[in-house]
Formats: structure tokens, C-alpha cells, sequence
């Protein structure tokens, strides 16, 4: 209790003192959140902000380039806090007003590591959500300037606050699996996975500049705003929009940050529906301890998904969460099946507004972030470039 208020008593000396920049506290201590991107991930977290009420958080402002997704989260603002919320389409505006204390960034995947950058610097607080970045580049700089800052940020990893997850990691980090040489992912499903209904998107009702932000200028297009995870402008496809989760785990698991190298194939081969991104594909990355991680996804076939991490004393099955000595002939090979244990834990909002209170660094924080965007810029790259794509950890430099 001691350090919150002394946070708090520190925080509004410099709120006070600032030229600009660091928000401001409310006069009842509330944490104030700004919403960049109200849309159907950008709700879920209002939601999730609603749900932990021992955080004492209120959201105050959105942001959003769509009036129906600005007029339905103000209502729910309304009804869930009874205060009338600023509303703007210019996320800068947002970052500019003083009762913002921190902002959840939902907008879409390209514009991630852009806000996020701006909103550190800004002097917020950051829930962003993954990826956290689609381009190297603009991932990198994200990076640098949360690492410069004193800012809190919370990456949208959500698996990283799972209970069975945890104890998971627990468990490999342990040694219990013994010397891990290989790991393997694969997520299926038989869908044209997002595709959506954009027959009633009026052009009067978006935003479409500010939705393109520093992306090529072009004609307003409805189907690109509403399907933008198929267009390769707006994402770097399967690998920023799923293998993200699944390579963060790699990273937390076994505590190696970043892949030496990464190669990939892929296409679209079945949902020819003008998408720019792959409905199949598989990357495999090796990385400087000494594994290779196998990540595999089809939009083709729904059989079966496999989340297994073949180690020298046996097997780890993390869909159905048991450890076992199948695939070990070694004489400490595991006896007996270990089903993973849940460990106790708030959820990840929680865990990202508790830490904006604390200052202490959240589950999955920018370091977290930044090492499943290069993984997947590795992979995005490796198929588009056909090679094999190589990362440079002490210069922070991918090598195509």
C-alpha cells in the first residue's frame, strides 16, 4: 500500500510540474484510460476493463475512425461509468489530453508500433495489443523509445496470463522436460478466416485517412477497411495475425528472446478470394540454444491442432496440458504423467493496470513484444523473400 502512494504522490508532483506530456491523475486516484480502436477487439477490452474492479479504472476517451464503433463505446462508457467520454478520430488528439493517464491501442496490426511509439512518448501508459508491430522498422523504434521511457507497457499476449500457461512454463523451466531440442505448432481450421460482411460500410462513416495513416493513399475501399487482415499493406499475415501467441511462448518458455534464423513457404491455395495472405503456411525457426521451433497453420483443414515440446526426458502436450516420458529412451526419462498445474493469476488487463499503479514490469512487457515481432517479421519476410532471413541480436538488425 506504502509504494502505491508513494507512486501516486510522485506521479502528481510531475503532472503537475510537466510542460507537457505526462498525464495527469484524477482527483479520486482513478486510472483514466484513453481507447485507441473500439471495434470488436477494442470492445472485449473495455470489457475486460469494466471486470476488474479492484483496478479502480475508467475509461474517459475514444478513438476510433468509425462513427458506429465511437457512438456503441461511448453508450457502453455511459451506462458501465456514468460519464459521457471525449470522442475523437485523431489519435493524437487523444494522446494530447491531460485526464488520459494510459491507453489500450486496438487499432488495426500496421498501426501498432506507430501509436504505441507516439503514446510513450506521449508520456501514457500502454496496453497495445499483438503483434506489436508488422514492420521491423517501425517495431524497432517502438522498442527504443519504451526502453528509453519510464512508461509501463503491457503487450496483448493474453496466453502469458493463462493459469494452465504458467504452469507450463513453470514446469519446462524447471528443467522437468530436461534439454528441449524441438517444438511444435499447429493451428487448423477449414473457414476463409476473416472475411467479412462490408456491404454496409458508408464511406460518410469512416474516417479513411486517418484509418490509412502512414500507408499508401488510396480511394476510400470498404472491403480493405473491413478485411484488412488480407491485405498485405495493413499485416504481415498468419505470422503477426496467430503465430504471434504461439512463438511468444517459445520465448517465455525457454527463455531465448530472438531466432538466429528463419525460413518459410505458404500461399493461398484454396480461398482464391483476392486475400494477399497465405491460407497455408509453415515457418520453421532455429534459435542460438539449440532448438528448432515448428509453426504450421491452415485455413484448408480443421484436423487437429498440436502444441507439443519434444525434450530429452519426455514430452510436454500443451492442448492437453500433460508432461509424459513418451519419446525418451534416457534413464532419467519421466515415470509417470504430470497433468500442468493452473497458477493462480489475475487476468492480463488486470495484471497491466496493476502495474501502471505499482510501476512494475507486466507479464508480457515490451521486451516480450518485441521478440515475437521479430520472429514474425522473420517469418513474413522469409516467404516473401524466399531465403532464409537471419537476425543480428547485438545489433537488433534483420539479415535478408
Amino acid at each position: 500500500m506504502a509504494q502505491t502512494t508513494n507512486w501516486t504522490r510522485r506521479h502528481f508532483v510531475s503532472a503537475t510540474l510537466a510542460v507537457g506530456g505526462v498525464s495527469a491523475r484524477s482527483a479520486n486516484d482513478r486510472i483514466q484510460l484513453g481507447v485507441i480502436g473500439a471495434g470488436g477487439r477494442g470492445s472485449e477490452l473495455m470489457r475486460q476493463v469494466a471486470q476488474a474492479r479492484t483496478a479502480d479504472a475508467v475509461i474517459t476517451a475514444i478513438c476510433d475512425v468509425y462513427r458506429p464503433n465511437r457512438e456503441r463505446a461511448a453508450e457502453f462508457v455511459e451506462k458501465t461509468w456514468k460519464i459521457k467520454p471525449r470522442l475523437t478520430t485523431e489519435y493524437k488528439e487523444l494522446l494530447g489530453w491531460p485526464d488520459v493517464d494510459a491507453v489500450i491501442i486496438a487499432a488495426p496490426d500496421f498501426a501498432h508500433s506507430v501509436m504505441l511509439k507516439d503514446a510513450v512518448e506521449a508520456g501514457k501508459d500502454v496496453y497495445c495489443e499483438k503483434p506489436m508491430g508488422v514492420d521491423f522498422a517501425e517495431a524497432k523504434a517502438a522498442y527504443l523509445a519504451v526502453r528509453r521511457s519510464d512508461r509501463v507497457v503491457q503487450i496483448g499476449t493474453q496466453r502469458r496470463s493463462e493459469p494452465r500457461l504458467m504452469g507450463a512454463a513453470r514446469l519446462v523451466r524447471s528443467g522437468l522436460l530436461g534439454q528441449v531440442t524441438r517444438v511444435e505448432f499447429s493451428v487448423n481450421f477449414q473457414e476463409p478466416r476473416w472475411r467479412r460482411d462490408y456491404s454496409h460500410i458508408r464511406p460518410e462513416d469512416v474516417a479513411w485517412p486517418q484509418f490509412l495513416m502512414h500507408r499508401p493513399a488510396r480511394p476510400f475501399d470498404a472491403r480493405r477497411f473491413r478485411e484488412w487482415q488480407l491485405f498485405r499493406d495493413y499485416t504481415n499475415g498468419i505470422p503477426g495475425l496467430w503465430m504471434s501467441h504461439f512463438i511468444d511462448l517459445v520465448h517465455w518458455f525457454l527463455d531465448d528472446p530472438y531466432p538466429a534464423g528463419a525460413v518459410a513457404n505458404g500461399g493461398v491455395y484454396l480461398w482464391k478470394d483476392g486475400r494477399e495472405t497465405s491460407d497455408v503456411f509453415h515457418a520453421l525457426l532455429d534459435y542460438p540454444k539449440g532448438f528448432l521451433v515448428s509453426f504450421a497453420m491452415s485455413l484448408t483443414n480443421a484436423a487437429r491442432n498440436r502444441n507439443l515440446w519434444f525434450g530429452t526426458r519426455g514430452t510436454l502436450d500443451a492442448e492437453a496440458m500433460k508432461v509424459t516420458g513418451e519419446g525418451s529412451r534416457m534413464p532419467d526419462r519421466i515415470t509417470e504423467e504430470i497433468e500442468v498445474p493452473a497458477e493462480p493469476a489475475n487476468s492480463h488487463m488486470e495484471n497491466f493496470l496493476e502495474c501502471v499503479r505499482t510501476r512494475r514490469t507486466p507479464r508480457a512487457d515490451i521486451q516480450a513484444g518485441f521478440s515475437h515481432t521479430v520472429a514474425c517479421c522473420m517469418a513474413a519476410l522469409a516467404l516473401d523473400y524466399g531465403r532464409k532471413v537471419r537476425f543480428d541480436r547485438e545489433r537488433l538488425e534483420l539479415i535478408v
